[in-house]
């Protein structure tokens, strides 16, 4: 590499989860609070940043798609990054295959880019794929203005080791963050304009630690905690797993009134054996159970999961066994995927792989299964008045755009600003949002 002059302008480009969006925001943070400017709309960046998803099956090829069209018409690339699990799995590999890229930094490391981007514009090679025992929070500048709603980490990695996911090895050992530094951060956000909050880590409700009067606190505790900031209106959580949905944390979803009717809780299969050979700590019937206790204290509850189709040894009676969960549940939304073989995951040597035309038909039947409970939920809401969080303008002239209590899409037309809590009435629902009638401003 030679010396090249340091970046004026800076992209991040994020793919994947939402910690990824908020790791993506934090980088650019970072970069504006060194000087570096955020590239104009259309306008090309002396520095791209990579952010990126190693979940899904490509996610290696997209990374080096997405590499070579970072090209320019003369020939010239930007200083390029690749951030993120794939840059933490690949390490070194990805300079070796790709000469234009001047930096990896996985995603316990990034609090450290402006040292790597001083290495690279000196013509040196710059990876930092480590994972420091002092954590990147304390070294990532105050929060800037944000949106309505903004991702708060509160938690990161995990320790449930399923044989088909990579996340133990990318992210690291289950770590959560302190409840001081979550709650200064909270005030932050709200001060700069966030109404909405939403909790995240890749098991979020694994988090722990102590509050501000020295007791021993889980999820449930931290959210309650949040519920006290006078101008925060409402807490989200997500990604949970069944396995930590402890009696607190049902409890705080009949008790708290900022916490949202809304919870994502993934299963993954409805086939014990498959569940089993997964390495999910629970079962079909558990799972059940655990969502019964949930609407026992929330009846209106907005559920919504994730779902694996053709998993190494699906049946075609064990891949029913889904649907009929499905059913059972009756989800307000759902992700979907076909299995995809991770390397070094377990799961990606056992015996019976499924033929991709296999997965892509079951995969379209599920789908249209959570399809059908999608629309049939949003149609359920006609009628209700709600408050709608207003996020950004529609399409439409004075139609603005937000999210229902239930985190439907809503749309209106009417007199109302981004950041306000407007109050509305449910008067259509479409398969994926719904149109309303506002009522009043219910405060900005």
């Amino acid at each position: 590499m030679r010396p090249t002059p340091p970046p004026r302008t800076y992209r991040v480009k994020s793919f994947g989860c939402q910690m990824n969006v908020y790791d993506g925001e934090r980088m650019g943070e970072l970069l504006a609070a060194e000087g570096i400017a955020p590239a104009a709309e259309g306008a090309e960046a002396d520095l791209v940043v990579l952010n990126t998803c190693h979940i899904r099956e490509k996610a290696v090829d997209r990374v080096y798609s997405d590499i070579g069209r970072l090209r320019r018409e003369d020939g010239t690339v930007p200083l390029i990054a690749v951030a993120g699990c794939v840059a933490q799995a690949e390490g070194e590999e990805i300079m070796a295959r790709a000469p234009s890229v001047a930096m990896v930094v996985g995603p316990q490391a990034y609090h450290r880019l402006p040292g790597l981007i001083a290495e690279a514009t000196a013509g040196r090679r710059a990876v930092d794929t480590d994972m420091p025992a002092e954590t990147k929070f304390g070294a990532l500048p105050a929060r800037r203005k944000v949106g309505p709603s903004a991702f708060l980490t509160v938690q990161e990695g995990c320790d449930k080791f399923c044989t088909y996911c990579v996340v133990p090895y990318t992210r690291g050992a289950e770590v959560s963050r302190p409840f001081s530094d979550i709650f200064g951060e909270a005030e932050k956000l709200v001060e700069a304009g966030a109404k909405e909050l939403t909790l995240i880590g890749q098991n979020v409700n694994a988090w722990s630690g102590t509050d501000a009067a020295g007791r021993a606190s889980g999820l449930d505790g931290l959210i309650r905690a949040l519920a006290k900031l006078p101008a925060l209106a409402r807490i989200r959580y997500t990604t949970s797993h069944p396995a930590d949905m402890t009696e607190g944390l049902i409890a705080a979803h009949g008790e708290v009134e900022k916490l949202m009717p809304f919870l994502h809780l993934p299963v993954q299969s409805g086939s014990d054996r498959v569940l089993k050979a997964m390495n999910r700590s629970h079962t079909a019937d558990s799972y059940l159970k655990l969502l019964e206790r949930v609407r026992a204290v929330r009846p209106d509850i907005a559920l919504s999961g994730d779902f694996i189709v053709g998993f190494p040894g699906e049946t075609e009676a064990e891949f029913e066994d889904t649907l009929r969960l499905i059913d059972t549940v009756g989800y307000a939304q759902c992700f979907s995927f076909k299995y995809s073989p991770r390397p070094g995951t377990p799961a990606a040597t056992m015996p019976g792989q499924i033929a991709p035309e296999v997965m892509d038909e079951r995969l379209q039947r599920l789908q249209a299964a959570v399809n059908r409970d999608q629309y049939a939920f949003n149609r359920a809401a006609v009628g209700r008045r709600c408050t709608v969080l207003v996020e950004r303008k529609g399409k439409l002239p004075g139609q603005w755009l937000g999210k229902s209590p239930w985190l439907q899409s809503v749309h209106f037309e009417g007199d109302a600003a981004i950041g306000e809590l407007v109050e509305v009435e449910l008067t259509h629902g479409a398969p994926n949002s719904l149109h309303a009638e506002m009522v009043a401003s219910a405060g900005a």
